[in-house]
């Protein structure tokens, strides 16, 4: 299939596209690699499927050097005339929709990102579906729109309009506006609600990186909530199985009157505790923390735990790695990451 990711750049959608590739699909990536956290990383990432640096033009193509089958376009969500162009020119077969404005407490500060990338943007690529009709949108959601709800697991048909942050506010409506164009366009759409993904090539910003980084340097830890929190951990092969498994089976609804809708959990199903995790990455960092315990961070929630019932029914999803896997996974490349970082300044130097 000829297939459109956005978010290329990022963690997520970067090992989608490793993975599309492997598969044989055609893939344009799309992204605005804006300075959200260090824009260094998303070039190598990108450098990972054969996009040099010094090649990225904003609105122009770039072949990969690696893959034929794979091109890349820096673009930004908002630039809706540009984006229609795209699709009109292109056609895609379906689209995997995974770039927006991440951080749940970056959206206290600064609330205006998020509603550019991840409603006005979300809407630019619902309208291009809507006009270039594809067979299928997957669209990344957020585990964050279940908010304090207290009722565990979490499943997809509780009760989510109370979100505590903006950045979760904005994933629900995402939902929201999905099912109103399935409804109105039947524009198959699946959206997924990601629970805490982690990995190799994974965000500066998120916890297992900023926990390795304090490790590895001897710097303190700061951990919110006293360390009285769970999360849902899942590894990053199994989040792009998951994607990648329901992208090729679009929603059949059983009867006209019904929206070609549907919306997942995509996790471990498998909460752990924030000190066991931390305990693990000490294990493979063989280093101690130095920890600093603070009290809980406006936006956070205290435990997240996915009921992955509907996408293991719809595609057979099944999360098959642990946490001491998936750990030592990342704790190696991050280790080995940084090494070739500091080698490469020196030589620069």
């Amino acid at each position: 299939m000829k297939i459109l990711v956005t978010g290329a750049a990022g963690f997520i959608g970067f090992h989608t596209v490793k993975k599309l590739l492997l598969l044989g699909h055609e893939v344009l990536g799309f992204d605005n690699i804006n300075n959200y956290y260090d824009t260094s990383l998303k070039y190598d990432r990108l450098d990972e499927v054969g996009i040099t640096r010094k090649k990225v033009i904003d609105n122009e193509y770039v072949n990969s050097s690696t893959h034929k089958a794979f091109r890349f376009i820096k673009m930004d969500l908002t630039q809706k005339a540009a984006i229609m162009d795209l699709f009109r020119y292109e056609r895609f077969d379906t689209v995997i929709h995974l770039a927006a404005q991440a951080g749940v407490r970056y959206s206290i500060e600064n609330p205006d990102a998020y509603i550019k990338s991840n409603i006005d943007g979300f809407f630019n690529i619902l309208e291009a579906c809507r006009h270039y009709p594809v067979k299928h949108l997957t669209y990344a959601s957020s585990s964050s729109v279940y908010g304090n709800n207290k009722t565990i697991p979490f499943s997809v048909e509780h009760n989510v309009d109370k979100p505590i942050s903006l950045y979760a506010a904005t994933k629900k409506s995402n939902e929201l506006m999905a099912h109103t164009y399935s409804h109105l366009f039947k524009i198959p759409t699946t959206g997924l609600r990601f629970f805490t993904v982690y990995g190799p090539w994974g965000r500066p910003d998120m916890a297992p990186s900023l926990f390795t980084d304090a490790i590895i340097n001897n710097k303190p830890l700061h951990i919110f909530n006293n360390g009285d929190m769970q999360r849902d951990f899942t590894y990053i092969d199994d989040i792009v199985e998951g994607i990648l498994k329901v992208n090729k089976n679009p929603p059949k609804p059983k009867s006209p009157e019904i929206a070609p809708y549907l919306l997942h959990n995509i996790g471990n199903s498998n909460p752990v505790k924030l000190m066991d995790f931390i305990n693990c990455i000490e294990k493979n960092a063989g280093a101690v923390a130095k920890k600093i315990f603070l009290p809980m961070q406006p936006g956070d929630v205290s435990k997240t735990y996915a009921d992955i019932s509907s996408i293991a029914t719809a595609v057979g999803y099944t999360p098959k790695t642990n946490i001491e896997t998936g750990v030592k996974h990342f704790v190696n490349w991050y280790i080995s990451y940084k090494i070739k970082n500091k080698n490469e300044i020196k030589e620069i130097i």
